[in-house]
């Protein structure tokens, strides 16, 4: 197993892949949401947050300068890039939404999977949903009240149905007509899954890309009047078998599957681990399900996470693991505290666990 870090788009610099490799990490999964909005193209020289909420609109596809580029900034602190994390939302609205531009976004879809294939990029992770990531709160949930992220249905906000122009909480189109996308079935998603995954899983087996599909957050049945996909741990199945193949493959949210009503998180990490169906893995812990949860540290959660990293060393899973999320400490670098925290825990029990050395120097 690896150990990875992941960074979003603002966060791309050099002073934090030194951060990552001071931690312990080997390797780093790149969110490039947003990559374009309000900095220079290269990730490398962009230091500005984010304007979170704001696609790049009609912006080109990723280049394939800028991904070797992006590669290259990573090793050059000594570090592998091990995927990209996430489409930007103009690049693949109509083919959620099965809209007149489907056609034209698989291709662009194709040809960032061939140029990331090109780059020595071997991951695309990607969440297929309309309504994305919804309804969470932050809050002194996790121990000492450090502040974290929780969910608790009595108490959402109203689900408003979702304006024209935007996908997964992001505005992709200013001059969009008014009113809002029709609610969509599951039965209706799944088959855009399917249309997608038929398209371009061949492309990136011939690209040499593994496909890593992320479950449902939160994982409910439906958010703001739409369906989901991957809210159960069993679906995960369904996602795999559209297109058996080595380049069809799951971004393992174990945080995500371990908040499901049904299954057992243990029991899912055996399945898709055994299969060899794990492309890599968010390592996150919580406390309690849907409807109600909350995300807390590494270590006090309802996840025995040191069991967690036998099943998947038991089962031959050699891919990068990264703590997604984690309480921000009472610092005056609260997220790099609460990072460095769950990298060294993370670090010191896949050690114990795979009997791995110390190094000598």
């Amino acid at each position: 197993m690896k150990l990875g870090l992941g960074l979003y788009r603002h966060l791309l610099t050099p002073e934090n892949y030194r951060f990552a490799r001071q931690a312990g990490a080997t390797h780093i999964v790149a969110h490039l949401v947003n990559y374009f909005a309000d900095s220079p193209r290269l990730p490398a020289a962009s230091s500005t947050t984010s304007s979170w909420g704001v696609s790049t609109g009609e912006g080109a596809i990723w280049t394939l300068d800028e991904l070797v580029s992006l590669r290259r900034a990573i090793e050059a602190e000594g570090l592998q890039l091990a995927a990209i994390e996430n489409l930007d939302p103009a690049h693949w609205y109509d083919i959620l939404l099965d809209g007149p531009r489907k056609a034209e976004q698989l291709e662009d879809i194709k040809t960032i999977i061939r140029r990331m294939g090109e780059a020595g990029i071997p991951v695309l992770g990607y969440n297929f949903s309309i309504a994305g990531v919804w309804g969470h709160v932050t809050g002194p949930f996790a121990r000492g009240g450090a502040e974290s992220v929780g969910f608790w249905e009595d108490d959402l906000p109203e689900q408003s149905p979702i304006p024209n122009g935007h996908i997964w909480n992001m505005q992709y189109q200013a001059d969009a007509a008014p009113g809002t996308i029709p609610p969509v079935t599951t039965e209706q998603l799944w088959t855009r899954l399917a249309d997608f995954l038929e398209a371009v899983v061949p492309v990136a087996e011939e690209a040499g890309v593994r496909l890593a599909a992320h479950p449902d957050d939160p994982p409910m049945p439906t958010i703001r009047g739409h369906a989901r996909l991957v809210n159960q741990p069993h679906l995960y199945q369904k996602l795999l078998d559209i297109v058996p193949s080595h380049a069809n493959a799951l971004e393992f949210c174990q945080g995500t599957i371990a908040e499901m009503t049904e299954g057992d998180v243990y029991e899912a990490i055996d399945r898709y681990s055994r299969q060899g169906n794990i492309a890599y893995v968010h390592f996150r812990n919580v406390r309690g399900k849907v409807p109600r949860y909350h995300e807390v540290f590494i270590d006090e959660g309802d996840v025995d996470m040191v069991r967690a990293i036998e099943i998947y060393h038991r089962n031959g899973f050699d891919g990068v693991m990264i703590p997604d999320h984690t309480p921000q400490m009472s610092c005056d670098a609260p997220w790099h505290a609460g990072m460095a925290f769950a990298l060294g825990y993370m670090r010191a029990v896949i050690r114990m666990v795979t009997g791995e050395a110390p190094p000598t120097a």
